[in-house]
């Protein structure tokens, strides 16, 4: 289905325009460049969160045999969200850039900016950002392919299971724009906050764990033979997808710690954290 990847061309950078525009413009809003790039790079970013999520609930709710059942939308919403893993490594970059521009590095937006100071934004972006912009790659460099050609058609049940991982990105996204406001000290990042840890802990962290256990109960296996009976690169690819996911995890339950603890208090060693 080419046109469905198309349309994903067209789609996520469109949204992203129209609504950089429409967050600048709007009369109650006028924000400015930098506050608009990010708030609207952070909305698509939930918007696909939720087709995902919704995509992968209906999936893998209509699979019963979790092999062999299969759903249209498993391969049609991958081919339509491939794009958005492309676009969303350009507005994380846009986003990095504003900021660095804010903070004076870069020179005032009508001046001549040093040479190579867009490569030294551009090493910054790589640097702060690696391993978000190699799990993008992995995902449209490797895991599309895999789940067009490799699955031929089996395992549709899994597929929409991973897509539901992308239930927490709304609260991240949330979580980032009221950072960005400063807004930390609201009732209301707190809340986020919880249920962000909430969300990535089970849809995320737990997700392996549950998969596995899945297939065992399919195959009659306890959970813990499962691996010994997967082939060696089924359980490679498994930890993979699961290392930055625990790490990310560390990261969120590092800044709990640092939300929740009382004022004027000391942090505990588990928690203390370097900005």
């Amino acid at each position: 289905m080419p046109l469905l990847f198309v349309l994903g061309c067209i789609f996520f950078p469109l949204s992203f325009a129209v609504l950089c525009w429409g967050l600048q413009n709007h009369s109650n809003l006028r924000m400015e460049k930098q506050e608009a790039v990010l708030v609207a790079s952070k909305l698509v970013s939930s918007v696909q969160a939720v087709m995902a999520s919704t995509a992968g609930y209906i999936v893998s709710t209509s699979c019963k045999h979790i092999i062999d059942d299969q759903h249209w939308l498993s391969s049609a919403y991958t081919q339509f969200a491939v794009p958005y893993f492309i676009y969303d490594i350009y507005a994380m970059f846009l986003c990095h850039w504003h900021k660095h521009q804010v903070k004076g590095h870069g020179g005032d937006e009508g001046s001549t900016r040093a040479p190579g100071s867009t490569w030294a934004v551009a090493r910054g972006y790589l640097h702060k950002e690696f391993l978000m912009v190699l799990h993008h790659a992995v995902m449209v460099l490797v895991c599309f392919p895999l789940s067009v050609v490799w699955r031929q058609g089996k395992g549709d049940f899994f597929l929409g299971c991973l897509l539901m991982a992308e239930v927490s990105t709304p609260f991240v996204c949330l979580g980032k724009i009221l950072i960005q406001y400063k807004q930390q000290h609201t009732l209301l990042h707190k809340v986020n906050g919880a249920l962000m840890l909430l969300s990535f802990l089970c849809c995320r962290v737990l997700l392996f764990p549950y998969l596995y256990w899945a297939y065992g109960r399919h195959a009659g296996l306890p959970l813990l033979a499962v691996p010994l009976a997967l082939p060696v690169h089924v359980n490679l690819g498994a930890a993979l997808l699961l290392a930055p996911q625990l790490y990310w995890f560390f990261l969120i339950c590092r800044g709990a710690c640092r939300l929740f603890r009382p004022r004027g208090s000391r942090p505990p060693s588990p928690c203390q954290t370097q900005d």
